[in-house]
């Protein structure tokens, strides 16, 4: 296996050699994953925990206890952002040229350190291997991306002033202070940095609080940013549940990030309203899948089974409606049904697995109930179907359905999990409009061999992002491309220029030479404002000359 498994690597590695590895028989499979007590100290030392008090993690693998996390109260909110407004008051004062020097080390070790992350992104979210390694990959890039942009977002930008040559004006990008983000746990380690990159990068402080699952992959993530350089209290974390830390968070912060629920997101931005503070909230989604006449069928077969099976469906942007012509549904729906009965399922460390299990209990009650739902009043089952306790606790297999109607809960809630949904259409007018039904709007994908034809049908679908011959990767990994939703799906965006300046306020400076602003030489109110119009109708017709 890899280097973290045995503990040789660089970290010291996550996993107890003195337990056996996952390939050992002699030992219980459930040891095998059991992490150093030294490694989980060492991460869970980034806490800022007075309580005394701790919640168990176990791994969605084999059901075997991960870990003990101590829990942190709205006091230790408090303290976290106390310490971050000193760390942040310094760190405004570093050149963006250090900032992004930090962001290219991030970037190295990042890749250096990739096994370790892998390796613990799974055992806490029990994801396939190669979904797992979507996440360091993501992490390295953001943190490249913007380290070579930094200039161009964050430079002092001179524009036009009202009076050519006698106004110099001049906007900065001002730090906002210190930014609150509420990460969720279906992809821990790009979430749980992803949105902070930038902020730091833009001379904020950062208080995170990760989702209680994957914990213990934020704070690695969290080492790995004081190992790039950045000063150790600029990234405060708390841990414990949002109904008790989200709102003390959100009273002190001067921005809000979240990915999570639209419920959720919905309580945010009016607590956030309240305060008169910035949010930004990437949420729900039913996202759409559509297979034009003229479509790859190969090619679109092949990226609906990442679309709609990636991390078991537990992806935001994942498809679980999926509109295919007449013209080709027969011969899509074989070969995507014969490829997603062909993937290798299971929970290990091991590469060569395609889809890993759910990541808890009430994620598979859901996906299960959705099915059963569906089942009862007509749907039928193309593939899959069924939990898979002998695969691991949350296991619930890759599932068609077709047949389903708009009287069944899968429909139109979202199922996050490894459920996709099949609808013939015969005009792509109708497809376009059942694919903007609902009410959100996060993600799309059309396959067509007429790029030109696909992007006029990209720009009708209500969705912040469209793939063209591709599931979700083209724009998730583009860093320079906004990311967020419409509608429902959420407010505000991550990544590009967009998700850098979220993070601070625009800051006008005009200075004025010779001319002012009110009467000179004499002049009465009444020649100034003669003057004046005089003046700016010159400019106008000059201007269109």
């Amino acid at each position: 296996m890899s280097e973290a498994i045995s503990g040789s690597g660089a970290s010291g590695g996550p996993l107890d050699p003195a337990l056996g590895g996952p390939h050992d028989p002699e030992h219980d499979p459930r040891a095998a994953y059991a992490l150093e007590p030294e490694y989980v100290a060492r991460l869970t030392d980034r806490i800022l925990s007075t309580t005394g008090v701790t919640k168990q993690v176990t791994s969605p693998i084999n059901g075997a206890p991960l870990a003990n996390i101590p829990q942190s109260s709205t006091e230790d909110v408090a303290e976290a952002f106390r310490r971050a407004r000193i760390a942040q008051a310094a760190w405004a004062r570093v050149s963006i040229d250090e900032r992004a020097r930090i962001l290219h080390r991030l970037h190295d070790i990042t890749f250096d350190r990739q096994t370790e992350i892998m390796d613990l992104i799974q055992l806490e979210s029990g994801k396939a291997r190669k979904h797992a390694s979507d996440e360091p990959l993501h992490i390295a890039l953001t943190a490249r991306y913007y380290a070579r942009t930094a200039h161009k977002h964050l430079d002092t930008e001179r524009r036009p002033g009202v009076m050519p040559a006698l106004t110099r004006l001049e906007v900065n990008r001002v730090p906002k202070g210190v930014v609150g983000i509420i990460s969720p746990w279906n992809y821990p380690f790009t979430m749980a940095l992803c949105d902070g990159l930038p902020a730091l990068l833009a001379g904020n402080a950062v208080v995170t609080k990760p989702d209680a699952q994957t914990m213990l992959t934020a704070l690695l993530g969290a080492e790995l940013l004081e190992e790039a350089g950045f000063p150790r209290d600029l990234w405060q974390v708390v841990a414990g549940p949002g109904r008790e830390l989200g709102t003390p968070i959100i009273d002190r912060a001067d921005y809000i990030c979240f990915t999570g629920s639209t419920a959720t997101g919905k309580v945010i931005a009016r607590q956030a309203a309240e305060r008169l503070i910035g949010c930004s909230l990437e949420l729900g989604g039913k996202n759409p899948f559509l297979v034009l006449r003229d479509a790859d069928i190969e090619r679109a077969a092949e990226g609906a089974v990442r679309a709609s099976f990636s991390n078991a469906g537990q992806l935001c942007v994942s498809t679980e409606r999926m509109f295919v012509a007449d013209q080709v549904y027969d011969r899509f729906v074989e070969r995507f049904v014969a490829r997603t009965k062909a993937m290798s399922l299971g929970a290990s460390l091991d590469w060569g697995v395609d889809m890993g299990a759910l990541i808890s209990a009430d994620q598979l009650e859901t996906v299960q109930a959705h099915v059963a739902d569906a089942v009862a009043k007509g749907a039928r089952v193309l593939a899959g179907g069924r939990a898979r306790p002998d695969l691991a606790p949350y296991f619930f297999e890759p599932t068609i359905l077709e047949g389903v109607t708009p009287d069944m809960t899968c429909f139109g809630d979202e199922t996050f999990g490894p459920v996709i949904s099949l609808y013939r259409f015969h005009d792509e007018s109708d497809a376009v409009a059942r694919a903007n039904d609902g009410d959100y709007g996060l993600n799309a994908a059309v396959y067509s061999r007429d790029g030109d034809r696909a992007r006029v049908i990209a720009r009708q679908i209500k969705c912040g992002t469209v793939n063209i011959n591709e599931a979700f990767g083209a724009t998730f990994a583009s860093i320079d491309a906004p990311m967020g939703g419409m509608r429902q799906s959420g407010m505000g965006r991550s990544q590009g220029a967009e998700g850098i300046h979220r993070y601070t306020e625009t800051q006008s400076v005009a200075q004025q030479k010779l001319m002012r602003f009110s009467p000179m030489f004499g002049m009465s109110d009444e020649t100034y404002n003669k003057v004046t119009t005089a003046t700016f109708k010159l400019m106008n017709k000059l201007g269109r000359a």
